[in-house]
């Protein structure tokens, strides 16, 4: 248990941190005032019908399904970016003919510290990790469980060449026995040239944290991933803000966007957005084509479990906003457009 807390606040750490112009008084901020609407002595109640609630459709009615992982198919050479989505916030991606990891929770809880578990929908995903090709890259937007964990990270650093990660999240690989030569930490706004690919960190409106001391203590973010012919953009965990449009106006448009949906609700709404909210934060980031993440992993919230990607494509049909919907583990190209509702046969 005490490894997955990860790396421990220090003095030095917080001297790195105070230079970042989004630290203040002890820890980071979000751009816009940002809070959550739950009252100490609702806590309690809220917990349980996370855990333990079982109202219609919470969770599927059987495991879900993942596509097996072709090695061929995926790194043969291409001219366009390849992705693979593995349910919540996974995604493996071939970008310039480098192989790119986004946050790579595959574990089976994304609750492995509390008393109570958070069953992932699909099982053996540990097993995924096997697979997959040496990783050039990995990418991280937050330290919550529900984005890294350490039985994954344990598998997955011998196959890692290189990470990017949010400001102050670093210290969590280094005490998991990253080389920290091998770590590069961002502030929002911080970019760098990864083999031809200009990366850059953007805002989100969320917070993070992965014990009762550290709230706060790292930052939370987005992914732009611009090449020569192609731009694409992962939202990051969040709430909707007025830092969309600045992405857009900044380092848009872009072929295609991850925009986070799901795990939403009217107590945290200002840090998960709402599937219309989605669809409006693609628009004014300035997004072609859409695809919506952070649900089919787990049950984080009290919605069904389809409710995020149903009411996505019912906002996108809306706002007339062009959108994919890839199975899990479902080899995609940006030239590979999927709009078949595939969660209905679960």
């Amino acid at each position: 248990m005490f490894k997955q807390f990860g790396g421990k606040i220090t003095p030095e750490l917080v001297k790195r941190y105070q230079k970042s112009p989004n630290w203040r008084d002890g820890k980071f901020h979000n751009l816009e005032e940002t809070s959550m609407d739950v009252r100490l002595s609702e806590m309690p109640g809220l917990l349980y019908k996370l855990f333990f609630g079982k109202g219609s459709g919470f969770t599927p009615d059987k495991n879900l399904a993942i596509e097996e992982f072709n090695t061929d198919a995926f790194l043969a050479p291409s001219n366009s970016t390849k992705y693979i989505w593995y349910g919540h916030g996974v995604y493996l991606l071939r970008i310039n003919n480098k192989t790119l990891l986004i946050d790579p929770m595959l574990g089976p809880d994304s609750a492995p510290i509390s008393p109570a578990t958070t069953p992932r929908f699909s099982k053996n995903t540990l097993a995924l990790i096997d697979d997959f090709p040496p990783i050039d890259l990995m990418l991280l937007t937050h330290d919550h469980y529900d984005h890294l964990d350490y039985a994954s990270m344990k598998k997955l650093i011998p196959k890692i060449k290189n990470f990017y990660v949010a400001l102050g999240c670093g210290r969590h690989l280094e005490s998991w026995g990253v080389n920290a030569r091998n770590i590069q930490e961002f502030d929002w706004w911080n970019s760098a040239n990864f083999e031809g690919i200009k990366i850059t960190f953007t805002p989100s409106r969320h917070f993070s944290g992965r014990g009762l001391l550290d709230r706060a203590k790292s930052l939370w973010g987005g992914w732009v991933f611009d090449t020569s012919t192609e731009k694409l953009y992962h939202s990051g965990d969040g709430g909707y803000g007025k830092h969309f449009k600045e992405i857009g106006e900044k380092l848009g448009p872009f072929d295609l966007g991850f925009m986070e949906c799901g795990q939403y609700g009217e107590k945290w709404h200002q840090i998960h957005m709402f599937p219309e909210e989605s669809i409006q934060a693609a628009l004014d980031a300035k997004v072609n084509l859409a695809t919506p993440y952070h649900w089919a992993g787990f049950k984080l919230a009290l919605h069904s479990w389809t409710e995020p990607a149903t009411d996505f494509v019912h906002q996108a049909k809306l706002k007339s906003v062009k959108y994919t919907l890839p199975k899990l583990g479902e080899l995609m190209s940006l030239n590979n457009v999927k709009t078949k509702e595939w969660w209905t046969n679960q």
